[in-house]
């Protein structure tokens, strides 16, 4: 089953691109709640290139790696890749009022569909809210 989220980020395609993709901005919004950090990220953007997130809780009880392989890039619209057995694509639509960010990804079959929707979703909320502060600083 693929679960799709979306976000509106109000900013430059440039900028909406550079934030999801950069390892120093993806630790500052790459987390579906306060109690959440990424505490490193590594970023080989091309098609056969790694990436992975070190996703921790803030009180040190857990954490994990979240790493995959991009499998197809077109810069500043597309983004897919895969993470062990899963998929993902992320498509960038600009428009009038920024742009659209869209995420689908394959779900898994140890968690509820709505809880997978609902972490997804915060972290691309945050990415949103981070993507438009740092356009306009």
């Amino acid at each position: 089953m693929k679960i799709t989220v979306e976000a509106n980020v109000n900013a430059p395609i440039a900028d909406v691109w550079r934030i999801y993709t950069t390892p120093e901005d993806i630790m500052q919004w790459n987390a579906a709640s306060d109690d959440w950090h990424t505490t490193k990220a590594s970023v080989d953007l091309r098609e056969g290139g790694a990436f992975s997130s070190r996703m921790e809780a803030k009180d040190g009880s857990m954490g994990f790696d979240f790493a995959g392989v991009y499998t197809k890039i077109v810069p500043q619209k597309r983004i897919e890749y895969s993470f062990g057995d899963r998929t993902a694509q992320v498509e960038f639509k600009s428009h009038d009022q920024g742009v659209n960010v869209r995420v689908v990804f394959d779900a898994e079959e140890s968690h509820p569909i709505e809880m997978q929707r609902g972490g997804w979703q915060a972290i691309l909320n945050n990415f949103a809210r981070y993507a438009e502060h740092m356009a306009k600083t």
